[in-house]
């Protein structure tokens, strides 16, 4: 009897210590792969820009066309469309730039979107602090969303491009 007792007393205990391994097995299966994701949309790409079509969008010489995340410039016909256009080629135009993603990757108009560093600038920023561009969120979490709306109060009180 005390042994029956005791045989079923450890086969509960394997049992539950399986169901735990189990548990936590797979708690830190998916805990890697939602880090591994993370860690390789941090990944940066080199491109070479070939034309700068406006104050946010290039073209790459692969032949997308990258809307830079979190920003919005003048349109072309716009006041200060014209000088958003000319400082991003100054910035890219004919070099080669490291995009990085965001959490979106595709916009409607099936441009990708990226967060663009050329010769160690963050250009995102860089348009925004200079008051050549707005910020423009989607996701107020995504990685650069509260630093990107600080330049633009930045830009706003320095009475900078747009802001003069």
């Amino acid at each position: 009897m005390k042994f029956s007792i005791l045989h079923k007393l450890k086969n509960k205990l394997i049992l539950i210590f399986l169901i735990i391994s189990l548990v936590a097995n797979t708690f830190f299966i998916c805990f890697y792969f939602l880090n591994f994701k993370k860690l390789k949309t941090n990944q940066f790409e080199k491109a070479l820009v070939v034309e700068v079509i406006d104050g946010d969008t290039i073209i790459l010489e692969d032949g997308r066309h990258i809307r830079y995340l979190g920003i919005d410039t003048p349109e072309l016909n716009d006041s200060w469309g014209i000088e958003s256009t000319n400082r991003n080629k100054e910035l890219v135009e004919g070099k080669v730039v490291e995009l990085q993603k965001g959490d979106r990757d595709i916009d409607e108009y099936n441009r990708y979107l990226r967060y663009v560093y050329v010769d160690g600038v963050f250009v995102n920023a860089e348009l925004i602090a200079e008051g050549f561009a707005v910020s423009f969120i989607f996701d107020p979490l995504d990685k650069y969303s509260q630093v990107l709306v600080q330049l633009e109060q930045y830009a706003k009180l320095k009475k900078v491009g747009i802001w003069k």
